[in-house]
């Protein structure tokens, strides 16, 4: 687990606040479901109608395509789901609330903050493993159901789950989904700026 969330580790916090009060379960859920929710319907806002030459454009030889940034979404979400999984599947251990000093909305800012640049994980790089575009997208639409899914049936305490991080210190389970989400967000970010490149394909 902790090689795992230390591959996963997507930016440096350069500071900490104090420890936020954890919310009830209701409002966890919601919160997490609100972030999952919208930041699906952004990128398949951003890629719906594109051609595959707009989807394959890269505007350098080392930077990734529109159609790159998804399936590096699609990884890096599949490997965290079965980090999260690993962990509520372990002994609950509430004690540690209090060691959590990273609060949500620090997590969201800094992994959306496109102005830290971070290198993928081997396993995170898009291998074109895909028959075709619209495959690569469907299969970021059937990972983020599957855990939008989860997250709305399940019974787990996720605040109750408690690992640490290599650059967050102690986060709970819901906060490592939250990560997800915003990282979902950093990417369409970046596939955004691909998008307005001035030799975007018309």
């Amino acid at each position: 687990m902790k090689k795992l969330l230390l591959l996963l580790t997507i930016a440096v916090f350069s500071a900490v606040t104090a420890f936020r009060p954890v919310s009830g379960v209701k409002e966890d859920r919601s919160l997490l479901l609100t972030q999952l929710q919208q930041t699906k319907d952004q990128l398949l806002k951003d890629v719906q109608g594109l051609t595959d030459a707009q989807l394959e454009y890269k505007p350098t030889a080392d930077r990734w395509s529109v159609i790159e940034c998804v399936e590096h979404i699609t990884l890096i979400e599949k490997a965290i789901m079965e980090g999260e999984q690993k962990l509520v599947q372990q002994p609950a251990n509430p004690e540690r609330r209090k060691d959590i000093k990273t609060t949500d909305e620090q997590i969201i800012k800094n992994v959306e903050d496109r102005s830290h640049k971070v290198k993928a994980p081997e396993y995170g790089i898009p291998k074109h493993n895909y028959s075709s575009n619209a495959e690569a997208i469907k299969a970021f639409t059937e990972q983020r159901d599957k855990l939008i899914q989860y997250v709305t049936n399940t019974k787990d305490v996720m605040r109750d789950h408690i690992t640490d991080h290599p650059a967050l210190g102690p986060i709970d389970a819901c906060q490592l989904l939250l990560l997800d989400a915003a990282h979902t967000n950093r990417h369409t970010q970046q596939l955004q700026e691909v998008k307005a490149d001035p030799g975007f394909p018309k």
